[in-house]
């Protein structure tokens, strides 16, 4: 059993991580100098990808694993943990689908979470998400839900038509955290990748925690802070596809006939609508329907697979998907990271991750904070209003400087 000397150590930059997947989120961390003890996850794949690449794995469903085991598991005591850090399943709160909420029964795996911050105790947590949990409601709550008390001092009763991230930011208040959150664009931390994610931040101890500032912008007069481009990201394996999925036949010879950067808008007109099928009629913009993507551009929001009819992920020069390989650069795993199950497997796994530019600001945000280098103080006080303005800017994740001119 360590020591609290140990617990308030300058030293101590230890982790557990729930629902680790692929690892997008704890190599960043890494990449920002924390120590990922342990990974946790129930899916084969995902424990096979852990071992693969040396990492120790918790093996289980976190509804049936306790605090102390996870603990126990990392050498550690009840508050000595850096930082915990997950991402709970978020299919119920995407924005694409049903929205179930928390009426599916993985909506309630984020009281898991809250569950083992209550035990751990540690300094620092980040709970990532989907955007969609911002504005996802409670109704009708599943009886199992309720007979498994997961929301606990919560008092949610069925039928609350109260916000879920409401009653998370509760949760973390009873427990003493002070947070902070928001969405953050991956695109604006050196992701060549348009992917926005929900984050959040607590602090145990009531230090001021900040979601990261932007290190890259759309407009910059220095091209190493503009955004990265798929270009820069994968054009030396245009030629090198590696394991890769394809495209149905009907569904190539449409998308021969788009240009790099289009999509069906581009195709005949008197092909438009047997490409379309039934979506043809249908509203929204549709623009993943036969998508070519754009070298000069970030990628759009990898999804789980790379052939789906409405998120379509061709590649700008070839004929096919892009590869896993492909995949993984984008959201910026190291080339030698080992993916294990099938081909499927492999992109779901690769497109479930955080990114890891994202994932290594949050880090570095955090670290800042413990070691107390966030902030630069100053008595200078003439100007500073456009530094406001400046700042107000690069947090809403504004570039063009036109935003911020006085």
């Amino acid at each position: 059993m360590l020591s609290k000397k140990y617990r308030d150590s300058p030293k101590n930059r230890d982790v557990i991580s729930l629902f680790s997947g692929a690892m997008g989120l704890d190599i960043g961390l890494s990449q920002a100098g924390l120590n990922v003890k342990i990974g946790q996850d129930m899916d084969g794949d995902c424990v096979a990808t852990m071992k693969a690449n040396s990492h120790g794995v918790f093996v289980g469903d976190i509804r049936g694993i306790s605090p102390e085991q996870l603990l126990g598991a990392t050498g550690l005591s009840p508050a000595e943990p850096f930082l915990v850090c997950g991402g709970p399943p978020c299919q119920p709160f995407s924005t694409a689908g049903k929205r179930m909420g928390i009426d599916d029964p993985r909506g309630s795996l984020f009281t898991d979470f809250i569950r083992m911050i209550d035990h751990i105790r540690p300094r620092f947590f980040i709970m990532e998400n989907v955007r969609g949990l911002m504005s996802a409601s409670v109704k009708n709550l599943a009886e199992e839900a309720s007979q498994r008390m997961l929301f606990g001092t919560a008092k949610v009763k069925k039928n609350d038509k109260g916000h879920v991230l409401e009653i998370v930011l509760s949760e973390f208040e009873k427990l003493g955290y002070k947070t902070t959150y928001g969405i953050l664009d991956s695109v604006n931390y050196g992701v060549p990748q348009f992917r926005e994610r929900f984050v959040l931040l607590g602090s145990r101890d009531g230090e001021d925690i900040f979601l990261p500032f932007p290190t890259h912008f759309q407009t910059h007069q220095d091209s190493a802070y503009q955004w990265v481009t798929l270009k820069t990201a994968i054009a030396d394996l245009e030629n090198k596809e590696g394991e890769c999925t394809y495209f149905s036949q009907e569904r190539l010879d449409f998308l021969r006939m788009v240009p790099e950067g289009g999509n069906w808008r581009d195709l005949p007109l008197d092909s438009v609508e047997k490409a379309m099928g039934g979506a043809y009629k249908s509203g929204g913009g549709k623009v993943g329907f036969f998508r070519r993507l754009s070298y000069s551009q970030p990628s759009p929001t990898l999804v789980t697979s790379p052939v789906q009819k409405a998120s379509m992920l061709c590649h700008p020069k070839k004929d096919r998907p892009l590869s896993v390989r492909e995949y993984a650069r984008i959201q910026q795993f190291p080339d030698d990271w080992v993916f294990c199950g099938n081909i499927a497997s492999k992109y779901r796994q690769i497109g479930n991750a955080v990114p890891i530019g994202l994932a290594r600001a949050l880090g570095k945000a955090i670290v800042s904070v413990a070691e107390g280098m966030a902030t630069v103080k100053t008595k200078r006080v003439r100007g500073t209003d456009i530094h406001s303005r400046i700042k107000n800017a690069i947090e809403m994740g504004i570039c063009n400087a036109s935003q911020y001119r006085v």
